[in-house]
């Protein structure tokens, strides 16, 4: 009982990892400049290193001491845990455009129109040979870290579930199992709520002072203390490694003659038709997962101007439950009524389709990307040309990011692409209150002003439906997950049973949660509609066409 605890910890600690990644991919990609396809592959990149090893390890589970394996797994994950966090150790502080001269610069994004071709303006300069050498770097340390991630979590798994099996009574097994088996579905939920405690602090907490940040957390430049949470989770693993050195290693009996038969069973499995096809929906089913769990939080962030704070915690505290209520949910009934195959399969497909029906109103709910000036709306159609020209004496620099909502309800990129020129800031905290002046925002013939931050999509009111009918589609979904499981174990020979759940877990892997991630990331770059750019190359997205995004 006390290895059940222990091991509940451990992978409880182990899943903290991988799931506060996903929750912080959004804040990284704004750090470090990183398309969604990139951060895809990011986030699945630690299936590559599991895959590799996950079939050895589960053939030589009986010959080796399996609790010092899982200690040795644990402290590369411990390891990889702050290998994660290094690059913002190694990088200098967070540069982002601002109005007000600060530590970083003396520039400014203002109109200033009285000197042309002169350097007021923010320039390219910040494209050096070292920083385009410290991205590559940053991205090679965490490829590194999320490898190492997925080969010390390949012994925790089947050795931890193999080893109770084998010492626990008959009786109590599925239960110790079954506590295990929630605690996987938990963990990342816990993960996305570290994710939504940490990312309420601002990035370079250690290395600049509260009064020099100029940003609020609603701030489209806002990126959050992403790193913070990777030393948490790191040290829990760390922690909870400790006790495997010290369990006994009680050698089971023997297996023997599993290398010569291994191509026989596999081609007995493949050929199976009922196994095949619950495998390959399970795959379909996956995939979705995969790439909803790595993305969900921006979706929600850039379709209803939420915080990445408040998206985990959403996803945290209820997306994920729904997911564990409707796994319990389906196991009961599977277990009350006792149901067949046929039954369980109907079961199975029943559950998909009113999954289908409650996420069909998934793809209305949203609204398009608010009126940005010069990316998806240009006023020329309506005032003559003036819209193009109430910035040409400002010398705005092309990169200058720096949001601003005007008094006309239309988002500039920049205040000097709005042609403001005077910002007043708040006296008690150095904020920006807000920009006055502004030659482009005309109110009743007047020069308008402009509040800092992004106008918002307008699309609070569709929040909640969204959240409720995610949850339901969620909920009804995952109801197949336990009798499509049955379908497996049960349409199998019994000698292959390990052996398929281990070949299962392989083509979830390969098909679905390593190329979910990055296929997602994918489609959702196709939606981008400016782009950042880093030394001539596309770097994070801007802004995005959110039909496009939803419908995709």
């Amino acid at each position: 009982q006390f290895f059940v605890l222990c091991h509940g910890f451990l992978q409880l600690s182990q899943l903290l990892v991988s799931g506060y990644l996903k929750s912080s991919i959004s804040t990284i990609e704004r750090r470090y400049g990183l398309s969604s396809q990139t951060s895809g592959l990011l986030a699945s990149f630690n299936e590559v290193g599991n895959t590799l090893l996950i079939v050895f390890i589960s053939y030589f589970g009986s010959r080796v001491h399996r609790p010092r394996f899982i200690g040795c797994g644990a402290i590369l994950v411990s390891l990889a845990g702050f290998l994660m966090s290094l690059p913002h150790f190694i990088t200098g502080p967070y540069e982002y455009d601002q109005s007000v001269a600060s530590m970083f610069s003396n520039t400014t994004d203002l109109c200033q129109p009285r000197v042309p071709g002169s350097q007021g303006n923010l320039s390219d300069a910040s494209c050096t040979p070292h920083a385009a050498r410290e991205n590559h770097e940053v991205l090679l340390v965490m490829f590194i870290a999320q490898a190492l991630l997925g080969i010390g979590g390949v012994p925790i798994q089947p050795f931890g579930i193999s080893y109770i099996d084998d010492f626990a009574s008959e009786r109590n097994s599925p239960l110790y199992l079954g506590i295990l088996f929630s605690v996987t579905v938990i963990g990342p939920g816990v993960g996305f709520m570290l994710g939504s405690a940490m990312l309420r602090f601002y990035v370079d907490i250690d290395k600049v002072t509260r009064d020099e940040v100029q940003l609020t957390n609603k701030d489209p430049r806002w990126v959050g203390a992403w790193w913070l949470g990777f030393l948490v989770a790191a040290s829990l693993v760390a922690l909870s490694a400790v006790p495997y050195f010290f369990f006994p290693r009680e050698m089971p009996k023997e297996v023997g003659e599993v290398l010569r038969n291994f191509p026989l069973v596999l081609l007995r499995n493949l050929r199976h038709p009922v196994y095949l096809l619950v495998v390959l929906a399970q795959v379909n089913l996956s995939a979705m997962v995969a790439g909803l769990a790595t993305f969900m939080g921006k979706f929600l962030e850039r379709q209803f101007s939420l915080t990445a704070s408040l998206a985990n915690m959403i996803i945290g505290a209820v997306n994920i439950p729904g997911a564990m209520v409707g796994i319990v949910v389906g196991g009961a009934i599977l277990k009350k009524f006792q149901m067949s195959l046929r039954q369980c399969s109907a079961m199975c497909v029943l559950g998909m389709f009113l999954c289908l029906l409650l996420a069909f109103p998934l793809l209305f709910l949203g609204c398009p990307t608010q009126k940005v000036a010069g990316v998806t709306y240009s006023e020329s159609s309506e005032s003559g040309h003036h819209a193009l020209e109430c910035n040409l004496h400002c010398n705005c620099p092309e990169k200058a990011f720096n949001p601003i909502c005007g008094s006309d309800a239309i988002e500039y990129i920049s205040p000097c692409s709005a042609g403001c020129r005077v910002v007043n800031i708040s006296a008690d905290d150095n904020s920006v209150l807000n920009y006055t002046n502004c030659s482009c925002i005309s109110k009743n013939g007047l020069a308008g002003f402009a509040k800092p931050g992004t106008c918002g999509t307008g699309c609070s009111h569709l929040f909640l439906p969204f959240v409720v009918l995610s949850c339901l589609a969620g909920i009804l979904a995952s109801t197949s997950h336990t009798p499509s499981f049955m379908l497996i174990l049960r349409s199998i020979q019994p000698e292959d049973k390990s052996f398929a759940v281990g070949i299962q877990f392989m083509l979830l892997r390969v098909l679905a949660w390593m190329p979910g991630p990055v296929l997602y990331g994918s489609a959702i770059d196709t939606t981008c509609i400016l782009w950042e750019k880093k030394c001539d190359r596309k770097a994070a997205c801007r802004y995005y066409d959110n039909d496009l995004f939803r419908q995709r």
